[in-house]
């Protein structure tokens, strides 16, 4: 059975046991969080819902927190002399989907 959920503005496609990054959430390292908002459910059980599916969750444990890889932002304005520079390293936190229930 797998689901599709929304957390941090975006989609995620999940099964138990797989792991993911999402952005970062507000949560302790070790403890267990409910998604309410799913989006679909597939596999032997097939529901979507409009636009989430009514009493449904997905419960993930919290594996930990980090930063990702630094990336740069490079922005140049031509014939002006001017240039701007930035880096930027996006957190989040590492989830690993323990149940998904209908």
């Amino acid at each position: 059975m797998y689901a599709i959920i929304e957390t941090g503005g975006k989609q995620y496609r999940v099964e138990e046991g797989t792991k993911l990054r999402v952005e970062k959430l507000a949560v302790d390292a070790g403890s267990e969080i409910s998604i309410d908002k799913v989006l679909m459910l597939g596999g032997g059980q097939f529901a979507v819902g409009t636009p989430y599916v009514a009493n449904a969750t997905v419960k993930a444990e919290v594996v930990e927190h980090g930063r990702g890889e630094k990336i740069v932002v490079f922005k140049k304005w031509r014939r002006n002399d001017s240039r701007k520079k930035q880096g930027h390293r996006q957190d989040y936190t590492t989830l690993r989907i323990s149940s998904i229930t209908a």
